[in-house]
């Protein structure tokens, strides 16, 4: 019996050892033929083993099958995709090189649009958009934007025209994670909300996650944009812009070494401040921004970037009031690849928001900011075909510049200050696992780990019973409490520590060749708060940490989907149900002051916060005809109850609607190529108006009718319904075919049939009839627009 056993151990062994030697690996990078630029999210597919994967955010893919000779299908949208057969006898590394179908008109041409959904896989709650579809959506002034381009899409508004930031799923502004070649983002907007500072020119890949968020990312709780540059030509020097009515842009790049080492730099500025001087206008405002990209490929195994943008606005009237604010960024990235199945990326990153104000006519300047360093490792591991991890760690040290104070006159009667200035770390490490069950079930799931440490500041308030907040019985209300002393800490103290455990999970369950169900659970933690009580974040809006007064915002998403592809691919539906449940959402107390504020604590409460809805998405991928209809019903909500039975809360301690719910949210985007001379884009908004507040009374002061409002129906009241129409018809002239000059004209109407949404309604008597009225105020009526935009 012993030998029986041994034998049929060793008969065991080597089966087992002969079906892993069965086994190969397959693994490379896959390029633009043109330029080299390494292609994010491209398709690399077994058709006769049903299995395949898709590269990473640096262009690299690899795969782990049995021996064999297979067909292998390598496509991605916009390019010719290539279909050849491989024999695997060993492990394998190839590179691939994609061509521009529009270089090869007379080849068949495959569709496959990276923005197509992948209904195998467990990711959900994220939507793909390429720097081509971005440039087609209509948008004020002709300048093509991504901001405005995500909006477009389901669960994802913006407070209005002219407004900053945008909100994902009920979610507030500053709850969205912005990384723009992963470097934080902490101000997206140029000329307050009317243009994003990203270039569409050098933006390579934009990805939105609403829910489902991998485990690599962390905090903040509604979204992550994660925005990649271009890496730049390394085959030959070229150069694209635009030109429009308001600014124009340049992008050049090319080869330091070529076919290993390329460059790309790119500028774009507003002018239309130039022209005010005609009509005997002091005022200024434009903005200008630079991004810029380096990289060098040693080797097979290691390649070595470097990234950076800067960009800044300037507002002034007649030199009294100048207004200045901007983003600083840089990333010097290295790429290695440790085998055929282990990729990292090593990140040391800088990313800096500043504030700047002048009020000459009062005396004195105005300087505040937030800066992050940011060292993080990150590694993918394809263990098997059917097994990958993905893990790593990150730091970061984060500084607060609350605001600093300077008279810049002899007889300013203003006397310097500096606000504290507070520190902060943290740390996170993760681990997940994309697991493939069976053929019709694939995991997704891991766990995030975050540790965040308040360190000692200078002038830390204390307060009786250790409330910032008091509630007075007498005249009912919330005030700010009175320090009762000032702590001084060294800068290694530690004044808070906070840690939570983030699990993420989600699924995809194949019912058919065309059709899956996903579901998704996610925890996320913020430690960080936009210290903002108006309905979108302005400039002068400052950043603030958790610590012994403010706690760390929690989130838990849930989110269960559909997923089906129709003819083969040419139509796409996606719907999602979610529900989002926040703890320690901040609040303010009726009256806050939040500028130049030396105690925030004072004003805010701890509250909670809650958004559900349904989302529905349908695309039409292919054909001369296409577009994206895409609906939300939704709701969100907050509530800030009593911290006792002798407290009311905010609101009664009631539910209230927040500053961006939106009940109803639709939007349709079209494009239509008529030939190769004419393509013509639309698209259509139309939102619920976002919550406010009507007087409820008034009295009369001195001869005025004052408006009275209710401090306890926070935001009970409605704007009126947004809805606008945007179209745009882009010129390619024919004699451009054979030309090292390509051009094009995009022409455009923004808001084609005028209607004046509103901004806000001000409540004021007429000074001449002094009877009561609503003012409307309006950003944006009908406006025309037309781009030249050009390479070579």
């Amino acid at each position: 019996m012993p030998n029986f056993k041994t034998l049929l151990f060793l008969v065991l062994f080597t089966s087992f050892s002969l079906f892993s030697q069965e086994k190969v690996t397959l693994s490379g990078t896959v390029y633009d033929n043109s330029n080299n630029e390494t292609l994010i999210g491209v398709s690399i597919y077994f058709p006769e083993l049903n299995t395949g994967t898709t590269t990473n955010q640096y262009g690299f893919y690899s795969i782990t099958v049995p021996k064999g000779k297979y067909n292998i299908q390598i496509s991605y949208l916009g390019y010719s995709p290539i279909i050849t057969s491989i024999s695997l006898t060993e492990k394998t590394t190839k590179n691939f090189k994609l061509t521009e179908a529009s270089e090869n008109l007379e080849e068949i041409v495959i569709e496959s649009s990276i923005e197509k959904i992948n209904i195998r896989t467990p990711q959900m709650s994220v939507n793909k958009l390429s720097a081509k579809t971005i440039k087609q959506i209509p948008v004020v002034l002709g300048e093509a934007d991504i901001i405005k381009s995500i909006i477009l899409l389901p669960g994802v508004t913006s407070a209005g025209e002219g407004a900053s930031g945008f909100n994902v799923r009920g979610g507030a502004a500053d709850q969205n994670l912005i990384l723009l070649d992963e470097a934080i983002v902490f101000n997206s907007s140029h000329v307050f909300g009317f243009f994003s500072v990203f270039n569409p020119d050098v933006i390579k890949d934009v990805n939105l996650f609403k829910g489902g968020i991998p485990a690599k990312y962390g905090g903040r709780l509604s979204s992550v944009l994660d925005i990649y540059q271009k890496e730049g030509n390394n085959k030959k020097f070229k150069a694209t812009g635009g030109i429009g009515l308001v600014s124009s842009r340049l992008l050049i790049e090319g080869p330091l070494e070529k076919e290993k080492s390329s460059f790309l730099i790119g500028g774009r500025s507003s002018y239309a401040h130039l022209f005010l001087p005609l009509f005997n206008n002091d005022n200024t405002a434009y903005f200008y921004d630079l991004n810029t990209k380096v990289n060098y490929r040693f080797n097979k195994k290691n390649n070595l970037y470097f990234s950076a943008y800067f960009g800044e606005d300037v507002f002034g009237i007649n030199e009294s009031f100048i207004n200045n604010y901007g983003n600083v960024v840089a990333n010097l990235r290295w790429n290695h690849l440790f085998s055929d199945k282990l990729f990292s990326n090593l990140s040391l990153i800088y990313s800096d928001y500043f504030y700047g104000l002048t009020l000459d006519f009062v005396g004195f300047e105005w300087d505040s900011g937030i800066t992050n360093y940011n060292i993080k490792y990150d590694f993918n591991h394809y263990l098997k075909d059917n097994f990958k991890l993905s893990y790593g760690v990150n730091n970061i040290y984060t500084q607060f510049n609350p605001g600093v104070i300077i008279p810049n006159r002899d007889d300013s009667g203003i006397l310097p200050e500096t606000l504290t200035k507070k520190y902060a770390n943290e740390f996170a490490a993760y681990l997940e696992a994309d697991h493939k069950i069976s053929d019709k079930l694939t995991l997704k799931y891991g766990l995030r780990y975050s540790n965040f440490i308040r360190l000692g500041q200078d002038e830390l308030n204390t307060y009786q019973n250790n409330e910032a907040v008091i509630y007075n019985q007498d005249f009912q209300k919330y005030e700010s409490a009175t320090p009762t002393g000032v702590v001084n800490y060294n800068r290694s103290d530690v004044l808070a520590s906070f840690y939570n455990f983030e699990p993420r999970a989600s699924f995809s369950y194949l019912l058919n060749e065309t059709s899956s169900i996903k579901g998704s659970y996610n925890r996320m933690a913020q430690y960080l708060h936009l210290l903002s009580n108006t309905a979108s974040p302005t400039p002068l809006d400052i950043w603030t940490p958790s610590g012994t007064f403010i706690k760390p915002q929690l989130l838990d998403q849930y989110a269960v989907g559909y997923f089906k592809t129709i003819n083969d691919g040419d139509y796409s539906l996606e719907t999602e149900a979610f529900y989002k449940d926040i703890q320690n959402r901040i609040d303010y107390i009726n009256g806050a002051n939040l500028v130049a504020n030396n105690e925030i604590e004072t004003v805010i409460l701890n509250g909670k916060a809650r958004a559900y809805g349904l989302e529905v998405l349908f695309k039409k991928e292919t054909g001369n005809f296409r577009g994206w209809l895409a609906y939300t019903l939704s709701k969100s909500e907050q509530l800030t109850e009593g911290r006792n039975a002798n407290e009311p809360g905010i609101n009664n301690g009631e539910w209230y609607n927040t500053p961006f719910d939106k009940t109803h949210d639709l939007s349709l985007n079209t494009s239509y190529e008529l030939n190769k001379k004419w393509t013509f884009n639309a698209n259509f908004l139309l939102q619920t108006g976002q919550p406010t507040n009507y007087p409820v009374g008034q009295y009369e002061f001195q001869g005025l009718n004052v408006p009275i409002y209710d401090d306890n129906r926070r935001n009970a009241d409605r704007l009126p319904a947004y809805h606008r129409l945007d179209i745009s018809a882009t010129l390619t002239p024919t004699k451009n075919k054979n030309r090292k000059w390509q051009g094009e004209w995009v022409f455009g109407f923004y808001n084609l049939y005028n209607r004046r949404n509103a901004a806000s309604i001000n409540f004021t008597q007429n000074r001449e009839t002094f009877r009561n009225e609503a003012i409307k105020t309006s950003i944006f009526g009908l406006v025309p627009s037309v781009t030249y935009n050009f390479n070579f």
